[in-house]
C-alpha cells in the first residue's frame, strides 16, 4: 500500500497548539499527541544504514510505538494473528458485538476507565452465565474494545470471538452449541446484558452521588432496545483469528481515510452503515477533529485486548497446564519475521533491490520543538 499523502500527525503539527489552547485536553492526552507528531521523524533519532551492493545510504527514523499512532500497527497485528493462531482452539468461534446506546456517552466521559472496565466486565458476566446455563460448562472469549464511529464519535463497543467449546463441571473439554447458526439467543443476551450494566451504572452514580443529575440518561437508556450482534459461526481458527486481527490493533482513523487537510477542516472518508456501507465524505474542523481524536485515547495503562474463561493463562497454564515446559524454537529476526508475515523486506536496498542494508551509524534524537 502506498504511502498516504496526508497524516494524524500533519493535523497535530499544524493544529495542535490552537486545540491544546482552547481545549485543554490531560496530560496523558498531551504525550500521546507528542509522540504521534514525532513518529518516525528526526526528533526521535533513527539509524544510517549502507547498502553491502551499490553503496547507497538510506536514513530509517524511529517510530513511536505508541498504539494510538496509525503508522506503528502494522507489524503488531501481523505478529498478534501469529501468536493467537497458535493457541486458538480447533473448533467452530462466533463474533459476537455488544453495544451500549449513546446516550450513556455522557456518563461514559465522567470516568472513562470505570465506564470501558465496567463495560468488559458486564459483557463477560452475561457470555459467562449464557454457557453455564445453556451448556453447564466455563465458556471462554477473546474481546476486544473499540470506542468509536466512522465520523470519530463516542461508540464505545466490544468484539467478542466466543469458541463453540466450553469446560465442564465434570472436568473435560465439550463442544458446545447446535447446528444453527447461532450459539446464544441473541435478543436474550441484549436484555441481560443491558441489565447487568445499567445495575452497574446506578451503583456507581449512587455512590458518586450522581444519580439526581443524569436520571434521564438512565431512563432514556432503558426505554431503548440494546444492540448485541452475531454473526453465524465461522470456519478454521486461522480464519478466525485472522478475522478478528482486524479489530486488535485499529485506531480511530487510518491515515489513508484522511483525503485533505485545508487551513480549517480536514476532510476524511467513511463508511455509511446507515446506507449500506457506502464510502462517503465528511469534514471537520481541524480543532474537532483532534478533539474527536482524543476522545478515543485511551486510559494510561489501559488493557483493550482481554481473554475470558478457557482463552484466559490462569486456564491455560493451571487447568490444561499449558506452556510448563520451555520449547525451542528456531530463532528468527525481527525483520524476517515482518517479511514472511506481511511481505516486506525491510532491510532490502530500496535503490538497486539487490543488496542488503548494513547499520553505519546512530542518529541521536534532536532536540525538535514540542507542543506545549
Amino acid at each position: 500500500m502506498s504511502r498516504p499523502e496526508h497524516e494524524v500527525a500533519d493535523i497535530i503539527r499544524r493544529f495542535g497548539e490552537s486545540f491544546i489552547i482552547n481545549h485543554q485536553p490531560n496530560s496523558y492526552q498531551l504525550r500521546v499527541l507528542q509522540a504521534l507528531s514525532m513518529c518516525r521523524t528526526a526528533a526521535l533519532g533513527g539509524h544510517k544504514y549502507r547498502c553491502d551492493n551499490c553503496g547507497s545510504e538510506h536514513i530509517s527514523y524511529n517510530s513511536c510505538r505508541n498504539r494510538h499512532c496509525p503508522k506503528c500497527q502494522s507489524v503488531k497485528q501481523a505478529f498478534w494473528i501469529e501468536d493467537r493462531i497458535k493457541s486458538a482452539y480447533p473448533v467452530r468461534h462466533y463474533h459476537i458485538v455488544f453495544t451500549v446506546p449513546e446516550v450513556l456517552n455522557e456518563i461514559c466521559t465522567i470516568d472513562s476507565k470505570w465506564f470501558y472496565n465496567q463495560l468488559f466486565q458486564a459483557v463477560w458476566d452475561v457470555l459467562c452465565s449464557f454457557g453455564y446455563s445453556h451448556y453447564a460448562v466455563e465458556s471462554g472469549a477473546i474481546c476486544i474494545l473499540h470506542t468509536w464511529g466512522q465520523n470519530l464519535s463516542l461508540h464505545p463497543h466490544i468484539h467478542c470471538i466466543v469458541p463453540a467449546l466450553g469446560y465442564s463441571v465434570r472436568g473435560k473439554m465439550k463442544h458446545i452449541g447446535k447446528t444453527g447458526k447461532y450459539l446464544y439467543p441473541v435478543t436474550r443476551l441484549s436484555l441481560k446484558f443491558r441489565g447487568r450494566f445499567m445495575d452497574a451504572v446506578k451503583k456507581y452514580l449512587t455512590r458518586k452521588e450522581l444519580l439526581p443529575d443524569y436520571r434521564d440518561q438512565i431512563k432514556a437508556a432503558w426505554s431503548k432496545p440494546w444492540v448485541v450482534f452475531c454473526e453465524p459461526s465461522m470456519g478454521k481458527p486461522e480464519h478466525v483469528v485472522g478475522y478478528l486481527g482486524q479489530y486488535t490493533h485499529r485506531v480511530a482513523i487510518t491515515n489513508h481515510r484522511i483525503v485533505n487537510i485545508t487551513d480549517h477542516q480536514v476532510v476524511f472518508s467513511l463508511k455509511d452503515y446507515s446506507d449500506q456501507g457506502r464510502q462517503k465524505i465528511t469534514c471537520l474542523s481541524a480543532e474537532e477533529f483532534l478533539r474527536r481524536f482524543c476522545m478515543h485515547i485511551l486510559p494510561r495503562g489501559f488493557v483493550k485486548i482481554r481473554h475470558y474463561g478457557i482463552y484466559s493463562l490462569r486456564f491455560l497454564t493451571t487447568i490444561l497446564k499449558k506452556g510448563g515446559k520451555m520449547v525451542l524454537q528456531q530463532v528468527e529476526t525481527t525483520a524476517e519475521r515482518i517479511n514472511r508475515l506481511i511481505g516486506v523486506d525491510i532491510i532490502c536496498c530500496p535503490s538497486c533491490r539487490k543488496g542488503r542494508l548494513i547499520p553505519a551509524s546512530v542518529i541521536p534524537r534532536s532536540r525538535s520543538p514540542t507542543l506545549p
